[in-house]
């Protein structure tokens, strides 16, 4: 029947038949060779696919159009994508109608060349080594032509030179990305592996898991963030959002059992700000006076002793670009994880972001921003770090009582969705004036987990100085996590004060009993 099917097409298209574009494109003018294809595997695949009802299922996953050399086959493949999502069948009647209905059919060589590729098939037991192989020449056609543009850049003096370096960073990681797909995994590999992590967590002696938040009493919780989780902090500005992000990242830095380098991208402020801010939770000095600079001699003295002693300087990283697109994200944090060891990702914050595609097209915000969370999720899942994002609430929480919902997240749905884990910030001082405040809930913030994907949820107290941008754990008597080394001793010595110098030694005593 199938042998009847193509002589009886075979014979109708005898008279119109045309060869296909053999695909020859511009890098055979530009380098005086023929670009890397492999023709006859792709007529193989494409008859293959008419022939094998499975073989559809095996490459769809792998090849798209643009995969292929001939501009014929990518037609054809087209159509073969069409199909499939219709769900009709796939052989040469039905592709041979399809292309006479889009008015292609001459132009891909007729009915005769369709018949001919299922003639090409040798076996369709290994289409998926042929269709990798020819994912494989389609890269390698896309590094000449991407190689070709960065080469045009650099001639070009009215190009500036790192702009052309994070295109053709970003160039290359699409291409990486677009064109490698993992496989599934059998459960017992899964199985195997995840077993092998349990038993590795019984053995040990901590019981976070994941990278530590420095508050006990979070991280009893959470048990760490962990990798590829997507983290929302969301809350009503002024609440102390970038202040909340800023002790994550020095505490994942300075944890002394499982230091973690933390990058913060922040586009709302810039590196000077947050550098001031991290200063001023370090050493104890008021933000306001660092700021100004009015600084006593003793307070700059804090300064450089709090900060010079510990790992702080080495372990967080700040990109201050402002509304940094997703694109240009994900390039700068492959090479934070991949060349410093950063293991924790803070952006502040997520509305900022440009999606790249829609910007500044009315009516799409929301559809930017959903963009921008499942890549976010992505890129966590990619990198194998959690990233924390923060997030603005909209001013219906300020409505109603009983604080924030999911559906408060500001311009998009999509973000509860994509989140592992969303955190609601709240202050009881917030838009209150001073005299009206309960002055035990006074430089109190809660952290209200309101989705855990992979926990419970629950609301964990926080301390907050924002005079000197510093949270800390009410539950932990000796903080020493959160605390350096250098003020913990001078906290210890209630003689010292970090806002002037210590007062003289006791002369009262013998001075003999000295050592020295």
């Amino acid at each position: 029947m199938q042998n009847q099917q193509q002589k009886n097409i075979s014979k109708s298209g005898q008279n119109w038949r045309r060869k296909p574009d053999s695909g020859r494109s511009v890098e055979t003018l530009a380098y005086g060779k023929i670009p890397p294809q492999a023709k006859e595997m792709e007529e193989a695949v494409l008859g293959a696919c008419m022939l094998e009802k499975q073989a559809m299922d095996i490459i769809i996953g792998i090849l798209k159009p643009e995969c292929f050399y001939v501009d014929a086959h990518k037609t054809i493949y087209q159509v073969f994508l069409t199909l499939s999502e219709a769900y009709q069948p796939i052989d040469i009647l039905t592709v041979v109608e399809q292309l006479r209905k889009a008015g292609e059919l001459e132009l891909v060589g007729g009915p005769y060349y369709i018949t001919q590729l299922t003639n090409k098939v040798v076996s369709s037991a290994n289409i998926e080594a042929h269709a990798r192989i020819i994912v494989q020449k389609f890269m390698q056609r896309e590094l000449i032509r991407i190689g070709g543009e960065i080469v045009n850049d650099a001639f070009e003096d009215t190009s500036d030179v790192f702009d052309s370096l994070d295109k053709a960073e970003a160039q290359l990681f699409s291409l990486n990305d677009g064109n490698l797909r993992k496989d599934f995994k059998v459960l017992r590999t899964a199985f195997n592996s995840a077993m092998k992590i349990i038993k590795e967590r019984m053995q040990s002696d901590e019981e976070i898991t994941g990278v530590p938040s420095g508050f006990p009493s979070l991280d009893n919780v959470t048990h760490g963030w962990q990798d590829t989780d997507l983290i929302i902090i969301a809350a009503r500005p002024s609440v102390g959002k970038t202040a909340f992000a800023l002790n994550l990242a020095r505490n994942a830095a300075m944890n002394t059992i499982k230091p973690t380098n933390a990058a913060v991208f922040c586009l709302e402020m810039s590196t000077l700000q947050i550098t001031c801010r991290l200063i001023s939770a370090e050493s104890g000095v008021s933000l306001d006076d660092i700021t100004q600079g009015n600084l006593t001699d003793w307070q700059l003295e804090n300064i450089w002793e709090a900060c010079d002693i510990n790992k702080l300087q080495e372990g967080v990283f700040i990109d201050d670009t402002p509304a940094l697109s997703i694109f240009e994200l994900r390039a700068k944090a492959r090479r934070l994880v991949y060349n410093h060891g950063v293991g924790v990702i803070i952006i502040d914050y997520l509305q900022l972001m440009s999606a790249g595609s829609s910007e500044g097209k009315p009516g799409l915000r929301e559809q930017e921003v959903s963009k921008i969370s499942r890549d976010l999720k992505a890129l966590a899942k990619e990198l194998h770090v959690p990233i924390l994002a923060l997030s603005q609430l909209s001013r219906e929480v300020e409505k109603r009582k009983g604080g924030a919902v999911l559906s408060d997240l500001r311009e998009s749905g999509a973000i509860e969705q994509d989140a592992d884990m969303v955190m609601f910030l709240s202050r009881p001082d917030y838009q209150q004036e001073a005299s009206e405040v309960d002055p035990a809930l006074r430089g109190k913030v809660d952290v209200k987990i309101a989705k855990h994907r992979n926990g419970k949820l629950a609301t964990i107290p926080l301390d907050a100085d924002l005079s000197i941008q510093k949270f800390s754990d009410p539950c932990t008597a000796a903080d020493t996590q959160r605390t350096s080394s250098y003020i913990s001793k001078r906290i210890a010595d209630k003689r010292f004060s970090l806002e002037s110098p210590p007062p003289p030694l006791d002369t009262d005593d013998d001075t003999e009993d000295l050592p020295f």
